[in-house]
């Protein structure tokens, strides 16, 4: 039993019901406390361990894939990984040790042994519970020295706290992204290198688990099936991020602005929206970027490649996103519904868009030039450019520049004779946009049989 309280708050008991015989790691009593982070231990030596967490440099590095280490012991259960020791034989994934395996197979047969005794929800590790368990305890027990603001998880007041320093010293020289620690830094230079090059459509990866994991992607064999809608999955991890489609759990919380994600990758991404960060450099024009998928779709400009091809229409795209999105206009499905005017929508950004300005009364984006205030970021952004003049699309065959896309791509399509027309069938009448098309056979052609 698992005591939780908090001055002036409810006092809780979490019930964690396991079997001590087979669950025995997870239920020792834990005497040992850090005074530094609280963290408990079952054992001294344990506890003297962590305490190197706080006072020393890390001076044992992983010679497989640059990772460091306070002790050689922990170096020493990390090279299990590379060595494959200890195998799921489920999904090839290694570890570092048995107990660790033994946590991570709890994924595949969906067993939870430790359960909330307040909410009943169920957890595969002690942890997970005790960090939940704060949610109905009201417990903050990390606190930040800057600004006193606490949080309820370690990981979350170390995310914080990069707030405060904003330092990140150390630098890539390929793509100059940068990074608060070395260790960092040696795991993203592993992108650059062919060390961890996936051989079916060359992307490099940081280690040798993130490539095995990528490449069930190209393998037709998905083990991980979604319970609520039977979709199948490559990975247990894409597996659990898309459950979160069900059940709407956000876990990911951005600590400047409140918004919660459902994976950490999307919330890494968020938070360069407040930092301005643009890690990722063309190497033609010197053009940086958020996101590396803005990156890759921005050197096709360059290079004037468009791969993907639609075999219905034959038009051109650049990524298959774009292809994607692009043939529900040949299908017709709409598979997004808004749930307050049931109107439908082919992607699920021109819905949350919708949502936001109709239905929505709030402009939370404020212009810092006039204060004028819009309801989604993009309004501000293409504001903004009212502001600086700014005109970030340029054509690649003339000087002429332009502040919105559709205005580069209706002077592509009219002055260099590059891009798609959209002709009416019934007049045969040419249009630069789609949506013009569309208005003209509702006002020209209304009385005509479609």
């Amino acid at each position: 039993m698992l005591c939780i309280c908090c001055a002036d708050r409810t006092f809780f008991q979490v019930k964690i019901e396991i079997d001590i015989n087979e669950y025995s790691q997870d239920d020792k009593p834990r005497p040992y406390v850090c005074t530094v982070c609280d963290k408990w231990f079952t054992q001294k030596a344990g506890l003297n361990e962590h305490k190197l967490i706080h006072s020393t440099e890390k001076l044992y590095s992983c010679a497989e894939c640059g990772k460091q280490f306070i002790s050689q012991s922990r170096l020493s259960c990390h090279k299990n990984i590379h060595t494959s020791k200890y195998k799921c034989t489920e999904c090839g994934k290694c570890f570092g040790g048995s107990r660790d395996l033994a946590v991570h197979r709890r994924t595949h047969s969906g067993e939870k042994p430790f359960e909330c005794n307040v909410c009943s929800k169920r957890f595969t590790r002690s942890h997970d519970l005790v960090n939940h368990s704060r949610i109905h305890s009201g417990e903050n027990p990390y606190n930040c020295h800057v600004c006193g603001k606490v949080f309820t998880k370690k990981v979350y007041l170390n995310q914080h706290q990069l707030i405060h320093s904003g330092e990140k010293l150390y630098s890539c020289t390929q793509c100059g992204k940068r990074y608060t620690s070395q260790v960092s830094l040696t795991k993203h230079e592993h992108i650059h290198t062919d060390k961890y090059k996936c051989t079916e459509c060359g992307k490099c990866f940081r280690s040798n688990s993130s490539l095995a994991a990528h490449m069930q992607i190209h393998s037709a064999v998905k083990p991980f099936e979604c319970s609520v809608c039977s979709k199948r999955v490559a990975t247990s991890g894409e597996l659990k991020v898309h459950s979160r489609v069900h059940s709407g759990e956000r876990p990911y919380k951005c600590l400047m602005c409140d918004k919660a994600f459902k994976s950490s990758g999307a919330l890494s991404r968020h938070i360069r929206v407040h930092t301005g960060e643009k890690p990722f450099k063309c190497q033609v024009c010197g053009k940086v970027f958020s996101r590396s998928f803005h990156l890759s779709r921005h050197t096709t400009i360059h290079t004037g490649e468009k791969p993907y091809n639609c075999h219905d229409c034959g038009k051109a795209f650049t990524d298959s996103t774009g292809l994607f999105s692009h043939m529900r206009v040949h299908t017709g499905e709409k598979r997004y519904t808004c749930s307050v005017c049931n109107k439908v929508f082919t992607q699920k950004g021109n819905l949350d868009t919708h949502k936001q300005r109709i239905h929505s009364d709030t402009r939370p984006h404020l212009c810092p030039y006039c204060g004028k205030q819009f309801k989604t970021d993009m309004q501000l952004k293409w504001h903004v450019r009212i502001h600086t003049g700014a005109k970030p699309y340029s054509c690649r065959h003339c000087s002429a520049r332009f502040i919105w896309n559709d205005t580069l791509k209706r002077h592509l399509l009219w002055a260099h004779n590059e891009g798609t027309w959209f002709t009416c069938h019934i007049c045969q009448k040419k249009f630069g946009h789609s949506g013009h098309l569309k208005s003209h056979l509702l006002n020209v052609h209304k009385d005509v049989k479609q």
